[in-house]
């Protein structure tokens, strides 16, 4: 069964950027887990409608196949949906004997809607209670860095995820910002100036408010 903690008391329509991540204890198909345990590593927490549908099936076989590549960015992934455990072990053996993969990381159960609510995956307005397809990137200290929501139709990109993931530890890394569509090794972007002395100590630079240079290479 879902437990929140006593701060999960978002309202959905307040889950911000820059909140911290309502904690939860909750089964999955690895056993019971606390999202707190997941601090001190980046963790991707994402929903998906319903098991045994086509794109959630889609998503999770390609999530499974690139999990090596969200562990290479010390990256843990967590999936939620209302279904119960059980719902979610058949789905799983399903995949397995369909596609020949197995589901990589852990499925939470969420029957109560609790989690779902203190996220804001369920819309208000929604005719059913199956959860919006919406992802958390949220950091080592357990804060939401970034979100993104797709409508139960649409998949979401593996690759838009990975991506989004090393701009964050990108930006962390090395005090920059990222471009418009920048992948990993581009040229990054430095902060806009926050002063007057630093503004003019850049002289005659024309194009001091766009300033690029390569991203440091991890030796």
């Amino acid at each position: 069964m879902d437990k929140m903690s006593a701060d999960a008391g978002h309202s959905p329509q307040f889950l911000q950027i820059g909140d911290p991540a309502p904690n939860f204890q909750a089964r999955t198909t690895m056993g019971v887990v606390n999202l707190s345990d997941f601090q001190g590593r980046w963790l991707i927490l994402f929903s998906h409608p319903a098991d045994f549908t086509p794109v959630c099936t889609s998503e999770f076989v390609a999530l499974s196949k690139a999990s090596d590549r969200f562990e290479a960015l010390d990256c843990a992934l967590l999936a939620v949906s209302v279904d119960s455990l059980y719902s979610h072990l058949g789905w799983i053996r399903a995949i397995r004997d369909g596609f020949g993969v197995t589901v990589s990381f852990p499925i939470v159960e969420d029957p109560s809607l609790i989690i779902g609510r203190a996220y804001g995956m369920i819309s208000d307005r929604s005719p059913d209670a199956a959860t919006m397809r919406s992802t958390y990137f949220i950091d080592p200290d357990g804060i939401i860095r970034a979100m993104i929501c797709y409508p139960a139709t649409i998949g979401r990109s593996v690759e838009e995820m990975l991506r989004v993931l090393a701009a964050l530890q990108t930006v962390d890394a090395d005090q920059v910002v990222t471009p418009e569509g920048w992948h990993p090794g581009e040229a990054v972007l430095l902060p806009p100036h926050q002063d007057q002395a630093s503004l003019l100590a850049d002289g005659d630079d024309s194009m001091w408010f766009h300033r690029s240079k390569p991203q440091s290479q991890k030796g």
